[in-house]
Parts: C-alpha cells; sequence; structure tokens
C-alpha cells in the first residue's frame, strides 16, 4: 500500500544528514525536474523581492528564501521528520515503534512541489516551494510534473491512498486510487468541510495504516484500520471515503 500525504509549508530545520544528492531518493526518473527546480529556486535567492513575490511570501518570511538560496549545501533529514504542522503532529513518527517506522518509511510517501513525491526515508533539505507557485521562467509546477509525475505514480501496483489537498493532486492524477476526504458534522446534521479537521484527521488516518501489521490491501481494510483507530469513516462509491468529525 502507498499512502500519499500532503506536504507543509512548514518543515523542521536543520538536520544531521549529508546535503542532498538526488541520486540517493526514490523515484530516480524524476531527478531531471527535481535539479531544473532546485537551481531555479536557489538562482531566484538571489534576488529576495523577486523570490518573496514568486513564493507569495511577506518579508518577515525571508528566511524561507535563505533556505532555498543553500538548497545544495545544507544539512538533509527524512522526509517524514522533515514536514511539520497538525497533519504531521497526528501522525508523530516520532512515537513509532521501530517496527511501525519501518512500515511507516515503505507506506508513506509525501507529494512535494520541488521532489514530485517523497518517501520516508529520503533525506531532504528545508526548503519552501507550493505547489500553486510559479517560478520565472519555467510556467505553473503543474505544466511541469505532470507529464513526469503522472506516469511514476498510475506505474504503482500497490493501492493508493490520496490523502493529498487540492493543489497537490492537480500535479498528477492517480487513476483508481482511493480518494479521502474529511467532513466535520453539526448537530442537525449540515456537513462542511473544515481544513484543520482535515489535517490532523487525515494525520490520524495515516499513523493507523502504518502501524497496522498486515498489510492493508482494499478499499475495505482501509476502512477496518480506520474504524479500527476509532475514526468514524463513510464508504463513498467504489474508490472514496469520508472521515467525518463533529463540528
Amino acid at each position: 500500500m502507498l499512502v500519499l500525504l500532503p506536504p507543509s509549508e512548514t518543515k523542521a530545520t536543520g538536520g544531521d544528514g549529508a546535503p542532498l544528492d538526488l541520486d540517493n531518493l526514490a523515484t530516480p526518473e524524476l531527478n531531471p525536474i527535481r535539479h531544473r527546480l532546485i537551481e531555479a529556486l536557489s538562482t531566484l535567492a538571489d534576488d529576495l523581492p523577486a523570490s518573496l513575490n514568486a513564493l507569495g511570501l511577506s518579508e518577515r518570511q525571508a528566511e524561507e528564501v535563505h533556505r532555498n538560496a543553500e538548497l545544495w549545501e545544507a544539512p538533509t533529514t527524512p522526509a517524514l521528520q522533515r514536514y511539520t504542522g497538525v497533519l504531521y503532529d497526528a501522525l508523530d513518527v516520532g512515537s513509532l515503534s521501530a517496527a511501525e517506522r519501518a512500515r511507516a518509511d515503505t507506506r508513506l510517501a509525501v507529494a512535494s512541489a520541488l521532489f514530485g513525491v517523497v518517501r520516508g526515508t529520503d533525506a531532504i533539505p528545508a526548503y519552501r516551494l507550493s505547489a500553486s507557485s510559479s517560478l520565472p521562467g519555467l510556467g505553473t509546477l503543474r505544466g511541469m510534473w505532470r507529464p513526469v509525475l503522472e506516469p511514476v505514480l498510475g506505474a504503482v501496483e500497490a493501492p493508493v491512498v490520496d490523502l493529498r489537498s487540492g493543489a497537490y493532486a492537480a500535479l498528477a492524477k492517480i487513476p483508481g486510487a482511493i480518494a479521502v476526504r474529511v467532513l466535520s458534522e453539526s448537530a442537525d446534521g449540515t456537513r462542511k468541510v473544515v481544513s484543520h479537521h482535515n489535517k490532523a484527521h487525515k494525520g490520524k488516518l495515516a499513523r493507523a495504516l502504518a502501524r497496522v501489521v498486515e498489510e492493508p490491501r482494499t478499499i475495505e481494510d482501509v476502512l477496518t484500520v480506520a474504524k479500527d483507530a476509532g475514526l468514524r469513516v463513510e464508504r463513498e462509491g467504489d474508490r472514496g471515503l469520508c472521515v467525518v468529525v463533529d463540528a
């Protein structure tokens, strides 16, 4: 099973790994695009105003641009430890047992505007680039990634649980993936999408799928794992699941 997580805008700083080596990352067929984006992003960092504008940042976030300037030299850390925020707090890989962490590294991957997709053990630096960004001279990330990323993700033979947000899902479609959405339900039964619950409960689902010993192989297996983890989950059609939380 492959559980595809959204990234986070926030990243843990530092790391104790060697500088980025694209040849050590999974899916090496993505390396030409990765290299172009890293070169463009690090070069753009020489022009702070242009970088802030392209990345949609304020002057108070200039440190994010400084990180991009050092992408080739900065220390790295495994991807599941690099991303932070609500979803990754709920995933809480640091509290997993050694066996659970091994399963997480095998089953979980993270969508990335810069790297396309990274596996849990892929050593990456801190960076700032969102799926909605457009870098000067390169056009949209969707236009760059879809031709190369869709074949890679489409070739995954195991079931894919797609937890990506809309902007990252647009970088590559995955036919047959199990789509998951999160809705809050009020006392009168009204349901609506809310971002905070979305992230936290997707993190809880990813944690449950990482921890279970037997490999989930069907949407029914995913449904069972989610319910066993205390999540209220409903089937939506052939390939969809809805996690329902109280408003």
